[in-house]
């Protein structure tokens, strides 16, 4: 599907949608008209844009068609510039056409769980941790989010060896998420008398925060057996089938009960075991997740690995991935990091039209 008929088709969902929404059986429908109602708001910020788009395209088409048949000079000269305008206007609104209907990151709603520890440098690290420790939570503050501290292991001269912190708010992740990686700090010590500069770093990794896990156990995924409970040594307890061991057949994990009199009552105690076993399993697979994407986020922390360096005596911050050198190093550990943060946003997005082709 070329890239205009993708356009047609999305104003045209869009329209069907106004007109189903203001149908009366269909408001009368709550749960209907929310799913309609939903839709209808992801589509609302696109088509502007996209009509827009249409209306700059067909201006280009008439300056052109029109400087084709115009002999005047001054009328030429024009018409020449509301050409180059309109096809100027035509392209900056396909590409971002382009970017709004990139797939959003399904992780970028969440709120994020941040970790920052003292890579190379000793002492010097740690205090370089607690550097990018205030950083990010002034650029929480600018933004609006809330920070709290889950754990933090201070160094000696008030940095931190490791601080994990939350960071919860809108966007949260979607800009955060750049962050992870190495970040090198070149600067004179504190703790150096010669006045040489060092250089050291800390690891930053940054995950979205899981949210909490609800085990549903379908009863077509168990198999339940029912036996005699016995007692020590084989002694019969009672003379009735009480005893319950369930089976969740696509795990494996298999639970048995005969503590109790009754065989309901086993069956729902061997159920709850069941459902902290499968918790339990869902938490540790999650965690193993967490654990193999901060491991590709960090690497091994040492210095020739970063993302971005931090230099002290120039006042300069480069992040390598995208090539881009600041001079405001001041500004940006008081939390000023937007400008950072959107340059490497706006690279992920060329990188992402790149590799589908824009969205045709």
């Amino acid at each position: 599907m070329g890239f205009m008929d993708r356009l047609e088709e999305i104003e045209h969902n869009y329209e069907e949608l106004e007109r189903q929404l203001a149908e009366p059986d269909v408001y009368e429908d709550r749960q209907r008209y929310a799913e309609l109602a939903r839709s209808h708001a992801e589509l609302s910020e696109v088509v502007p844009v996209l009509r827009e788009y249409r209306e700059a395209r067909k201006e280009a088409q008439e300056a052109g068609d029109m400087l084709r048949e115009e002999e005047d000079p001054e009328m030429l000269d024009f018409l020449r510039d509301s050409l180059e305008a309109a096809e100027s206007k035509s392209a900056e609104l396909e590409q971002k056409i382009k970017i709004m209907l990139l797939p959003p990151d399904p992780r970028d709603e969440k709120d994020v769980i941040m970790e920052i520890r003292a890579g190379a440098g000793g002492e010097e690290a740690g205090l370089f941790a607690g550097d990018l420790y205030r950083m990010y939570t002034r650029y929480a503050d600018r933004n609006g989010w809330k920070t709290e501290i889950l754990s933090s292991s201070p160094s000696e001269l008030g940095g931190f060896k490791e601080i994990i912190f939350s960071v919860r708010g809108k966007d949260a992740y979607s800009r955060l998420k750049y962050e992870s990686g190495v970040h090198r700090v070149q600067r004179i010590p504190v703790t150096e008398s010669g006045g040489r500069i060092h250089t050291s770093t800390a690891t930053v990794a940054v995950l979205p925060e899981a949210e909490e896990v609800e085990v549903t156990i379908e009863p077509s995924d168990l198999r339940v057996d029912v036996f005699r409970s016995t007692g020590p040594g084989g002694q019969s307890v009672n003379t009735t089938d009480s005893a319950v061991r369930v089976t969740h057949v696509p795990s494996g994990v298999v639970v048995s009960c005969q503590d109790e009199k009754s065989q309901l009552q086993n069956r729902e105690k061997a159920l709850r075991i069941l459902r902290a076993r499968l918790l339990r399993m869902e938490q540790e697979r999650q965690q193993r997740e967490q654990a193999e994407e901060r491991r590709s986020q960090v690497g091994t922390g040492d210095r020739s690995e970063r993302i971005r360096t931090y230099n002290f005596p120039q006042g300069r911050i480069s992040d390598h991935r995208i090539g881009l050198t600041v001079y405001r190093l001041e500004d940006v550990l008081y939390g000023d990091l937007e400008e950072i943060i959107e340059a490497l946003a706006s690279a992920d997005r060329a990188e992402r039209l790149a590799e589908i082709g824009g969205v045709d």
